[in-house]
């Protein structure tokens, strides 16, 4: 099939390269503009148009859709259909009528639960136990076409972002060449609006851990918010990033308050139970195991963590 791809980051990239080993003729390769990464903020390709390249595929990095230039551009090459992952553009109508059969979206939740920038890690904080991939007919709304194709994935216990991303990610490579392989046989699933959850960009703000929280609440705060932007608390004028952290049951101390540390963790009182941090990294500092920490001097019981500097 003639294909338009648009994505930007590795979970695009799975979803390229999925497309490619199934033979589709991937006509233009749609990414975002290099941007500043790394101590040095050099411009840094996306995953997306790394593969690309190495792939010899034609790229291009508008940096708005909106262009009649580009989109004379898209309808000369007379596209099927387009693919579009993570991609960070909007597309504007005049995109989204001209292929053949329509802009179809990979998105990492089961629609209409999580229409959003961040369906992966607000799975996670809301305890979700089950979430998945949607194939999804582009319409002008947030995530609000009609369904395709669902394919669910268990959340384990201990899954942060990272492990459920890349899940999902080849989760999704799969489910896009499965879907353009049944395409003209396919139905429309209209989504459920009263069903409908959002959910919005992670803003560094949420990561800081509120010791007044349950236990429970906060330690899926560390596995959402791994690997980024990192949950975090402070020791006196020292920012703590918090990489893994279990809840228990029981506890006495104020919020905050570290009741133990041991090599099975640091065991912080919170406001209902006990969040036991098995991995942390200091400031500046390297991750520290459980093991690597529970000898060290600035962490002991009574210490209370959270107090903002001043």
């Amino acid at each position: 099939m003639r294909v338009v791809f648009a994505g930007t980051p590795e979970f695009a990239a799975a979803a390229l390269k999925s497309l490619i080993a199934a033979g589709h003729d991937i006509l233009l390769v749609l990414t975002q503009p290099d941007r500043p990464a790394g101590r040095g903020l050099k411009p840094t390709p996306s995953p997306v148009k790394v593969l690309a390249e190495n792939m010899g595929l034609a790229v291009a990095q508008p940096a708005t859709l909106r262009d009649p230039e580009l989109i004379a551009a898209l309808r000369h090459l007379a596209p099927e259909v387009m693919v579009v992952a993570a991609y960070g553009l909007l597309l504007p109508r005049e995109v989204l009528s001209l292929p053949r059969w329509g802009c179809l979206n990979i998105h990492a939740s089961l629609l209409p639960r999580w229409r959003g920038a961040a369906p992966i890690q607000r799975a996670i904080l809301a305890g979700d136990t089950v979430t998945g991939i949607t194939i999804m007919q582009m319409d002008e709304g947030l995530d609000t076409g009609p369904m395709l194709l669902r394919k669910p994935c268990p959340i384990a216990p201990d899954d942060t972002a990272h492990t459920l991303h890349d899940r999902l990610a080849q989760l999704g490579a799969a489910a896009i060449v499965e879907a353009l392989a049944q395409l003209p046989t396919l139905t429309p699933e209209p989504q459920d609006e009263a069903q409908a959850t959002y959910a919005p960009k992670i803003t560094k703000e949420e990561a800081r851990i509120d010791w007044t929280q349950p236990a429970v609440s906060l330690a899926r705060a560390v596995r959402a918010f791994n690997p980024a932007p990192v949950a975090y608390t402070w020791l006196g004028p020292q920012r703590l990033r918090l990489w893994f952290a279990v809840s228990e049951p029981g506890g006495a101390g104020a919020p905050g308050e570290i009741l133990s540390v041991d090599r099975q963790g640091l065991r912080v009182a919170t406001g209902e139970g006990v969040l036991r941090i098995t991995e942390l990294q200091r400031e500046g500092g390297r991750r520290l195991t459980a093991e690597a920490f529970a000898a060290a001097d600035w962490l002991r019981p009574g210490i209370r963590l959270g107090a903002a500097p001043h």
